[in-house]
């Protein structure tokens, strides 16, 4: 097992344990910092913390990693469009339906499955049992690109970029509704909805500041094209902030109109990712032609009387 040792400082004061880990050790989620609290892996002075402490300053914070456990998942064929690939990291265009990790009701058939399939051993393994090399994600019916680590330091540096915002990501969504400017900013914090745990809200409790830009493409009857880029990558981001200003994205069962336009999912594609690669320094940026499914929409739209 590792021990990492760090010292809280004034502004670490009133800060949650768990919050304080994942600042400062990159690949460590929250949610991993909780896991290791209530498994008594993680002490502030000698005394095992609980997940929800607030620390002081100048504290000894004494957090043991273990080892990664052995990974219970199997290598599928299931094909992959790639947009680049190095020792480093791959670049996937992810196709609606796809789920990203394996969860209960989807233990297979995913995109952990096919990257075990394509690389073999050499996917980190920061990320845990169920999702090597995984860095960030994008929901099972949202298109589009994502960043795979296939290396300790490239998951590391790709976590750091996330966590200070300093990544690319913009994505083309058609909205329900006729947006009264041609561009904007939602900055409305998002959080877990009270009433239903699957589902996220804007809300100032229990929340993270999330922030989103949009920019009309293209008005559509009754619907608009919209390119929105994220400044902060919250669970359900952009779902969330359309449907928060009037305008949910076309086909979201979730949070748009009960009876949905379309079929599949919502029509939200992640097009462009850019970011500095973890070995060079270089900025990299990539992008994704919309794909049929949504084009096909588009097209509908334009010729409806």
């Amino acid at each position: 097992m590792e021990q990492v040792v760090l010292q809280t400082e004034e502004q670490d004061s009133g800060a949650r344990i768990d919050s304080y880990i994942s600042a400062r050790m990159p690949g460590l989620t929250r949610s991993a910092a909780q896991r290791l609290c209530t498994e008594e892996l993680v002490t502030v002075d000698g005394i095992a913390a609980a997940k929800n402490l607030k620390l002081r300053a100048g504290q000894r914070v004494v957090v043991t990693v273990p080892p990664p456990k052995a990974l219970d998942v199997s290598p599928q064929d299931i094909p992959l469009e790639i947009a680049f690939e190095d020792e480093d990291l791959l670049v996937v265009n992810k196709p609606r339906g796809l789920v990203v990790h394996p969860a209960p009701g989807n233990e297979d058939g995913t995109l952990v499955n096919a990257l075990l399939f394509h690389c073999g051993a050499t996917l980190s393994g920061i990320g845990g049992v169920l999702r090597p090399g995984i860095v960030h994600r994008i929901d099972k019916d949202t298109s589009g690109l994502l960043v795979v680590a296939k290396t300790d330091l490239a998951h590391l540096g790709l976590s750091e970029q996330i966590k200070a915002h300093t990544v690319t990501r913009r994505y083309h969504a058609v909205v329900h509704g006729n947006l009264k400017t041609d561009s904007g900013r939602i900055d409305a914090p998002i959080g877990r909805h009270p009433q239903d745990r699957k589902r996220m809200c804007v809300t100032d409790k229990n929340s993270r500041e999330a922030a989103t830009r949009y920019r009309v493409m293209e008005r559509l009857n009754g619907f608009t094209h919209v390119q929105c880029e994220l400044e902060t990558g919250r669970t359900h981001q952009i779902r969330v902030h359309m449907a928060y200003i009037g305008h949910p994205v076309a086909g979201d069962p979730v949070y748009g109109p009960k009876k949905a336009i379309g079929q599949g999912g919502q029509y939200l594609h992640a097009r462009t990712l850019g970011f500095c690669h973890p070995r060079t320094g270089e900025y990299i940026e990539f992008s994704a032609e919309l794909p049929a499914y949504f084009t096909a929409l588009l097209e509908k739209l334009r010729n409806r009387r």
